[in-house]
């Protein structure tokens, strides 16, 4: 179960929730999966400091357990908020592609909280560690941390800053912070590498918004497909997508990376093979024959949500050889 939650939001019923061990619980709880995308976001921050020189390895392993611990956090908390506000009812988007602990039942609210306060508590005791060692900027990153985790949900989520608030997060906090604690010196340039990945996991969202556009609609949830509608929102996911891909070309072509970082470019054959089609078109209302059983009724998320961890894996791998290249062959 540990490794199933970590690849998908797996679904289970309450015999197979009570046969689960506490870490388990948590890792479904806390929709796990999409906590690797912080991981990466922690290893990019701490590979782009690497390559200016040398970084202490307890601290990006304090920002890797922080980061993912604030992400979990974030998650039990946008559905404890849901849960309260009633929004999660009558077969809500959340509760068919994975189980929404509190409105199954698995988890009463109190215990679900203490799941939060534990999570948030780790965090932040990862951030306080990080902000006595090193400047006062890391104190106004855990602060602006503090804001999108606590408040995403509601209100920003509400009036269509949930996605803004992604890219915020995943490219100059996630990235750029952990660039500025590892490297002691902040940098915009960083900041704009981080930005490929980050357009990703922001796409993914708007894919989900799309995904639930209706229901959202119907609980007066104003996210950006409900704001500009849906065929809108599915060019700005194409666009965030390029431009993910344009920004990595820029900064090969201005020999800020070497030319192994256009790895990534290889994920292009996922994306038009499966992004691009489904986001041509209008998500249909049942699940299309031979589409997995598994993944309905997630549609543009499912495919935006592969897509961003491969590009990941691939950015990964690209900034490994170049910060090899650099701190060897073209030192």
């Amino acid at each position: 179960m540990w490794l199933k939650a970590l690849k998908v939001m797996p679904r289970l019923s309450r015999k197979e929730w009570d046969g689960l061990d506490v870490l388990s619980r948590w890792l479904v709880a806390t929709r796990a999966a999409a906590l690797v995308m912080s991981l990466i976001s922690a290893g990019i921050g701490g590979l782009l400091a690497l390559r200016d020189g040398p970084i202490s390895g307890w601290k990006w392993l304090l920002i890797a357990f922080g980061l993912v611990m604030a992400h979990g956090t974030n998650n039990l908390l946008n559905d404890l908020v849901d849960y309260r506000r009633g929004v999660d009812k009558g077969n809500y988007f959340r509760d068919q592609y994975g189980p929404q602990v509190l409105e199954t039942g698995f988890l009463t609210a109190r215990r679900h909280l203490l799941y939060a306060i534990v999570t948030g508590v780790l965090a932040l005791a990862a951030g306080v560690a990080l902000g006595l060692v090193t400047g006062w900027m890391t104190w106004v990153l855990i602060g602006v941390g503090a804001f999108f985790l606590l408040f995403y949900t509601w209100p920003l989520k509400y009036v269509a800053l949930g996605e803004l608030s992604l890219l915020i997060v995943w490219g100059p906090l996630m990235i750029g912070g952990a660039y500025y604690v590892l490297a002691g010196t902040w940098s915009w340039i960083a900041v704009v590498a981080g930005l490929p990945y980050a357009l990703g996991v922001s796409a993914t969202l708007v894919g989900k918004h799309l995904d639930k556009m209706d229901m959202d609609r119907q609980k007066h949830i104003t996210t950006l497909p409900v704001l500009i509608g849906g065929p809108a929102a599915r060019i700005v996911v194409i666009a965030m997508i390029a431009l993910s891909y344009l920004i990595l070309v820029y900064l090969v072509a201005s020999w800020y990376f070497t030319p192994v970082l256009l790895l990534p470019f290889i994920s292009l054959y996922f994306f038009f093979k499966n992004v691009l089609p489904m986001f041509r078109k209008t998500r249909p209302n049942r699940k299309p024959a031979g589409y997995p059983d598994e993944a309905w009724p997630l549609w543009y998320v499912a495919s935006t949500f592969v897509f961003t961890r491969r590009f990941g894996a691939w950015y990964l791998l690209g900034l490994v050889l170049d910060t090899v290249l650099r701190l060897t062959i073209l030192r």
